[in-house]
């Protein structure tokens, strides 16, 4: 099978792989649609080290190929969704509740990090009964594939932030998880969605996906102005969703005292990321910082898929582009150096 890689840093390319052979929990899932991530630009540019001949990707969904002996609830022909995050269920960290972080910090994130990911024609599950759901009749391909990392992170964003019914969010940068932050914000009842974002068709999209406010921080002090939208009280939960030390720090700044800094970013660049002191309470301001990585599982997919099954939110209004499989390195290219006004491009591989 043909297959998208990592060669090295700051090197992607093309080669032939066997196709994968499934455990006995596991699944061969030949792959249909996929989504590019920035997350694979900061993997190819080393932020996780050097990797040779990795397959990329980590958003797809597919048809089921083959599967293991133990497998019980898909079967070959199935319409499936994978979690961008596939954990091993019967780890003590699953067990504990944190099933992203199984047999290692991050440990849950297996395709194109500690294992080939699902930029090729096909690809290998573990754990098949857990890590996958049926998609529904009535969902096509290109939107499903967002429940795998997209709608699932960015719910998450407000999940962990504690939204109040009728509280005041302001989540800075609107990407793909940023714009889904905002979607989550909108449906846990937030009063006031501030969107920080200064790309015109970003800001856009984040009015048509629920944001009350835009803040262009290329035209004021995004600061200072979400303290005045909120008579200098500061809001309820701030979510930081591009990865910035910059923004990380605007969050704790503009976060009212006991209120929520919902870090949903990927910080794929420095050793340090800075709390300002002062806006801390030197300490003691009761400000509460939350880390997260896209939440997987069955359950969880399956509930991604009845928000868009029940037509709660189109997350297809961030697809940009769509290129056949053949044509990935191209769009490899366009989403590494964010050119066309890229949001998110799809991967077609049928």
């Amino acid at each position: 099978m043909k297959a998208f890689v990592m060669k090295g840093i700051g090197e992607v390319g093309w080669v032939e792989k066997p196709i994968p052979r499934p455990g006995v929990n596991d699944a061969i899932i030949k792959t249909t649609r996929a989504l590019i991530c920035t997350s694979d630009s900061h993997t190819v540019h080393g932020a996780i080290g050097p990797r040779e001949d990795l397959t990329l990707g980590h958003e797809a969904v597919g048809i089921v190929y083959e599967v293991g002996s133990n497998v019980k609830l898909f079967h070959p022909g199935d319409r499936v969704l994978v979690g961008a995050i596939t954990p091993d269920w019967f780890d003590l960290a699953s067990q504990a509740g944190h099933s992203s972080q199984s047999g290692a910090p991050l440990g849950g994130w297996k395709f194109s990090n500690t294992k080939d990911g699902v930029f090729a024609e096909y690809f290998h599950v573990n754990d098949a009964d857990a890590n996958m759901a049926r998609i529904p009749d009535g969902i096509p391909d290109e939107m499903a594939v967002y429940c795998a990392d997209m709608l699932s992170t960015g719910l998450m964003g407000a999940e962990n932030g504690q939204i109040p019914s009728g509280g005041t969010v302001a989540i800075f940068a609107q990407g793909p998880v940023g714009l889904m932050a905002t979607v989550g914000a909108y449906l846990h009842g937030a009063g006031l969605i501030i969107a920080v974002e200064s790309v015109k068709k970003r800001q856009e999209l984040a009015l048509q996906y629920g944001a009350d406010v835009i803040v262009d921080f290329t035209r004021e002090d995004a600061v200072k102005k979400i303290l005045a939208l909120t008579d200098g009280q500061g809001v309820d939960t701030a979510i930081e969703a591009l990865g910035s030390d910059s923004t990380f720090r605007s969050c704790l700044e503009v976060t009212k005292p006991g209120g929520f800094i919902s870090n949903i970013g990927y910080h794929g660049h420095g050793d340090i990321v800075s709390i300002p002191r002062i806006a801390w309470g030197v300490g003691m301001a009761e400000k509460t910082i939350t880390t997260g990585l896209c939440p997987g599982g069955r359950l969880r997919m399956e509930r991604l898929l009845r928000l868009l099954e029940m037509r709660r939110v189109n997350p297809i209004w961030m697809t940009t582009h769509t290129f056949p499989f053949s044509q990935i390195e191209r769009a490899f290219e366009i989403m590494d150096n964010k050119l066309e006004g890229v949001i998110k491009p799809l991967i077609d591989f049928t």
